[in-house]
């Protein structure tokens, strides 16, 4: 057991060596060797800048709007869109107007009849919603809307 806790003690005394050194002799401007929780925009280990994949929010969630009319159908929809990564503050923004996207997309639904929801143009629809989010918005603006369903059920 002794043994092990020597040599357990002395692996850790040349670890701790040997880091020192190569940090001691590493060029100033070089980056870092890795990062914990990401790349922050960066490769890794390279130090060349890298476009950001954009975060996809999807807080709105799947609604179920009833339709206006007879018979009664409802549309199953959820809506999610790209932002910036990196706009912490947009994002803030974002999370804080859930129930407003929510109202904006039951409203825009609720007035259409079953036959009208049903021959919906998905396009057309994208674009009033997403004029409608981005009169709301006041750090940014959203660029692009998705359907991740839409369905319209008896």
């Amino acid at each position: 057991m002794y043994r092990v806790v020597v040599a357990l003690i002395l692996l850790l005394a040349v670890t701790l060596i040997t880091g020192s050194l190569y940090a001691a002799f590493r060029s100033p401007d070089s980056g870092p060797l890795f990062r914990i929780g990401g790349s922050g925009g960066r490769e890794q280990g390279r130090g060349e800048a890298v476009a950001r994949e954009p975060n996809v929010f999807s807080g709105i969630g799947r609604l179920r709007i009833p339709l206006a009319g007879e018979p009664s159908a409802t549309v199953i929809i959820a809506i999610s869109f790209p932002y910036p990564a990196d706009d912490r503050a947009f994002a803030e923004e974002l999370a804080s107007r859930i129930g407003d996207f929510r109202s904006i997309a039951t409203e825009y639904f609720a007035v259409l009849s079953p036959e009208n929801a049903a021959l919906l143009n998905e396009e057309t629809a994208k674009a009033e919603i997403l004029g409608r989010y981005n009169a709301l918005l006041r750090l940014g603006k959203i660029q692009t809307l998705y359907f991740g369903d839409f369905m319209v059920v008896d």
